[in-house]
This record gives structure tokens, sequence and C-alpha cells, in this order.
């Protein structure tokens, strides 16, 4: 079995990183992070290639390719930092697309935003509470969460929402409180694990695309950094964390392209899957970039530096939709499950 992109997956990731490599450069980072966490010029860039389309249906208006082609985007923002709620609208369409918000999400002319923590839900259909901190939860018309056994869709026109400092100055962050606030069940337990999985999916994918680009920075630099006269990648110690990064980052490559596929194919084992991206992506995300830093040494703790922008986005994409612990029970839980019944932990496709 071929593991690898194909030939129309590898032309999309190239596609994409050129557009972000002229359109999202770490100057143009760092200018959103000034203005807010959101360039709007490169959304609108995304919106014309058709990125918000990606895995919805043709026949919906979308490009009509899959998970593992959203995964492949997601890599690109992740790596380039992109201040944009892609991630958000991909997640949000994926309920979304053959329903009214669908056209206007699209289009980019309506953003999107997902939660994991679930609303409180009444008998009238109208969901109240406060969601965990929301990427673009501030600038979102529409939010898609669980409540109850449901997953809903709150329009968010008239909720007062204001941006909350945060670390990460790469995205908009808010918290979102809802009292009695109309909402459209769009699906029911099935619909809201699924959404569970891509979350989690997707946080991986662009936690995969820093930690490469993180990695790289500091290759790059232990190359032209001296130090007694050489440079500091020539010593041991330096060569070794250098070599635990690569570890880190392709086994975080092939959890989250295993884990878009499993999705993408309704796999039995997207569940597990997806909890095992997430696990090691949270975990090992964080871990390259602090080891980054450190080869970095003094320089990489000030605000000139880059590195410490992707550490930052890989504490937040760490615990979105669950950190590590939090699908570690997940895992054991759905592991347990499958014993108890006699089942196989590794079902059939």
């Amino acid at each position: 079995m071929d593991f690898d992109l194909s030939a129309d997956q590898v032309a999309l990731r190239d596609a994409a990183a050129g557009l972000l490599d002229d359109r999202c450069g770490m100057a143009a980072v760092r200018r959103a992070c000034d203005g807010g966490g959101f360039d709007a010029g490169l959304w609108a860039a995304m919106v014309e290639q058709g990125w918000t389309g990606i895995a919805v249906p043709e026949s919906l208006g979308g490009v009509g390719l899959g998970m593992v082609e959203a995964a492949v985007l997601l890599e690109q923002t992740g790596a380039h930092l992109a201040p944009v709620p892609l991630l958000q609208q991909l997640a949000a369409l994926a309920m979304l697309a053959d329903g009214p918000w669908g056209e206007r999400l699209l289009a980019g002319e309506a953003i999107a935003c997902v939660a994991r923590t679930p609303l409180e839900q009444t008998g009238d259909g109208s969901v109240s509470g406060r969601t965990e901190p929301v990427i673009y939860g501030a600038r979102a018309d529409v939010l898609v969460a669980p409540a109850g056994d449901e997953l809903v869709a709150v329009d968010l026109a008239g909720v007062e929402r204001s941006p909350e400092p945060a670390m990460d100055q790469t995205r908009e962050l808010a918290w979102i409180d809802l009292d009695a606030a109309p909402a459209t069940t769009v699906g029911g337990p099935q619909e809201v694990a699924a959404h569970l999985d891509r979350g989690a999916v997707f946080h991986s994918a662009e936690m995969l695309g820093a930690a490469d680009a993180v990695m790289n920075l500091a290759v790059e630099y232990a190359k032209v950094r001296e130090q007694f006269g050489r440079p500091i990648g020539s010593f041991q110690a330096v060569k070794h964390r250098c070599a635990d990064m690569l570890v880190d980052v392709e086994g975080m490559r092939s959890a989250v392209y295993h884990a878009a596929w499993a999705l993408g194919a309704a796999s039995a084992d997207a569940p597990v899957a997806a909890a095992t991206a997430k696990i090691w992506c949270s975990d090992a995300g964080v871990r390259v970039a602090e080891s980054a830093l450190q080869v970095h040494g003094g320089i990489g703790f000030t605000w000139e530096a880059d590195v410490h922008l992707y550490l930052k986005r890989a504490q937040l994409d760490s615990v979105a939709f669950g950190d590590a612990r939090h699908h570690r029970a997940r895992l054991a839980a759905i592991l347990r499950d499958r014993v108890a019944s006699g089942a196989s932990i590794w079902p059939d496709p």
C-alpha cells in the first residue's frame, strides 16, 4: 500500500505553500499580530483559490476533495502561522455546507467558529452556557458546538463578544457566552462524535506544519550560529536535539495523515486514529517548538526571533479540542469498551 501523497495532493501542497510564501511571510504574520490576528487579504486569496470548499462536494459548490486534502492545506497554514480561520471554516462546513449557511461560508462572506465543550440545551431548542476560549470566536458569524446529544449551529448576530488577550497573538481568541440563544440542530450523536474527531485532526495537522517549520528554523540556525569557532550544529548535543525533533515531526506526520484518511474513509478506526493523532501532536508539537527555542539559545526568547511565535501557536493548538490527557482518557475508554464487548481493538476499515 502506498502511504505517500498522490501527485495531485503534492501539487495541492506545493500550490498552497507558494501562495502562503508570497502572502504570509513572517513580516505579514507580525503585522497581523499587531492588527488583532486576522489578515483579510490573505483570507480573500484563500477563498478565491477555493480552499474553504476543499472537502465540500461539488454538488454543493465545493471542490469535492476530502479530509486528506484538507489536512494538506492545514499543514501549510500551520507552517506559515497563517492568521486566518481556515481550520474553523472547514470544520463548520462539514456540517453546514448543505444548509442556509453553506453559500456564505464557502464564499468567505461569513466566518464560522467551532467549540468542543457542550452547551446546555433547553426544551425550546435554545442553548445557554459558556464555551471554552474559541479561536476567532469574536469575529465569527456562526458557532458549531455540541449541545447534549446534538450538534447545533448558533447564529451569533447580536451576541456580544470581544477578543481576549492570549499568548498566541497570531489568531483571535474569545469566550462566547450564550443565554437562551436560538440554535438549529444539524446532527445527532454520530455527528457530535465526528465533529470532535475533525477538530482534533485539523488542529493536529496545523501542529504538524508548525513543528516542521520551526524544526527547519532551528536546523538552519544551527548551521550558521558559531560558538568556539565552529557551527553549533557540529556539537553532539545539538545534533541529538535536532534528530529528536525530526523523529517527533515524522511521527506527527504519520499520525495526522492516517487520521485524516480514516475520517475521509469513514473507517471504524477513525475515533482511535483521531485521538492518537491529537495525543502525539499535542505533546510532540510543543516539544519540538521548545527544542527549537533551546537550539536558538537566548535569542530565541526575544520578540525579534520567530521561534517563540511557533511555540505559542503550538501551546494553544495542543489544548484546542482536547489536550493529550483528555484524548488519552478518551482512547482508553474506546479500547476498553471494545475489549469488554469481545471485539478487536483494531477493527476492519
